[in-house]
């Protein structure tokens, strides 16, 4: 039997000698909590919006709740409801809330990845090779990686999915 021991020289760690950059969009994961505002339960049986009644909710709700977070605002049945509805909501929000949008959870969550890619400086990327992490333990929607491609393939050299041992090929420059 050898007792053979490599030397740690000796060792060499294929991924981290690649160059590979990883860009995880879990990163970019607002933790602001996420409330919602359902509108239904504002309508008159369930049908209808009355706007004196609204006005009043709008005027007495207390709006506290909503500080710093992230708020979704929608209406949960086949109710016809004014855009004015969402908009004074809105108004309401817009000095409160740290980020609001019209939709459900999954609608906000996409928006808050758009504003964060937004916000990104990319320019380290330049002419990096590029994996975009593709297991995350929170939810990312399929939507921020399309925008992240978006951003990242015109200023790569190549742009790969999946885990830096374990790629998938989107894009290479010629």
């Amino acid at each position: 039997m050898s007792n053979f021991a490599p030397n740690m020289e000796d060792i060499l760690n294929k991924v981290s000698a690649s160059g590979l950059v990883t860009f995880n969009l879990e990163d970019l994961i607002d933790n602001a909590p996420q409330k919602s505002i359902d509108i239904k339960e504002q309508l008159y049986m369930g049908l209808m919006l009355k706007e004196k009644e609204f006005r009043e909710y709008i005027k007495n709700n207390d709006w506290a709740e909503y500080k710093d977070c992230n708020v979704a605002i929608f209406c949960s049945t086949e109710a016809i409801v004014p855009t004015w509805a969402y908009m004074l909501i809105a108004n309401k929000l817009s000095t409160i809330a740290k980020n609001f949008v019209f939709g459900n959870s999954d609608s906000l969550n996409e928006y808050l990845f758009y504003k964060a890619l937004n916000y990104t400086n990319f320019d380290i990327y330049k002419d990096q090779r590029v994996v975009i992490k593709g297991c995350s333990d929170k939810p990312v929607p399929t939507s921020a990686y399309v925008f992240l491609t978006e951003k990242l393939t015109p200023i790569v050299k190549s742009l790969m999915f999946g885990e830096p041992c374990s790629t998938v090929p989107i894009y290479k420059r010629s």
